[in-house]
């Protein structure tokens, strides 16, 4: 039991960024957290690699390949419900049209347009991290007009 315990259940997340944009995706009803937007991923098999389930997951969840880049974060999330470790990569399209299975909405939003409060819990952090890169890259010498 002991053992059990210390295994934190893993989850992964992608962001996927175009055009200055993160694809963010609704829960559908009937499911955890619906209503809710969340950064597409999912749960991790049993010793699988996060780089590998996030793969899998995005062509399960949204029928599309992709290439998954660089570690963003991890987020430790223990809720009424669930705990686990989000661990968050930033992800590229590859191909495919999007098809959600577990989402009745997707969406292309800047990080300024993301409302935290209508994401889920474990996703909270990542929406203030991107709005805090975001403020960042807006802040850097050179930019803007």
């Amino acid at each position: 039991m002991e053992a059990e315990e210390s295994k934190t259940r893993k989850v992964t997340a992608a962001v996927i960024e175009r055009d200055g944009k993160v694809l963010c995706a609704r829960r559908k009803a009937g499911l955890v957290a619906e209503g809710l937007w969340e950064f597409p991923g999912g749960k991790l098999e049993d010793g699988e690699a996060p780089e590998k389930g996030l793969r899998r997951e995005l062509e399960e969840e949204l029928g599309v390949r992709a290439r998954v880049g660089e570690f963003l974060c991890s987020v430790p999330f223990a809720g009424a419900h669930a705990s686990f470790e989000l661990i968050v990569h930033r992800a590229e399209l590859l191909g495919g049209d999007l098809r959600p299975t577990d989402h009745d909405e997707v969406r292309w939003l800047a990080p300024a347009e993301m409302d935290e409060s209508l994401f889920s819990k474990p996703d909270r952090p990542v929406v203030r991290m991107l709005a805090r890169l975001a403020a960042e890259e807006r802040e850097r010498p050179g930019r803007g007009g």
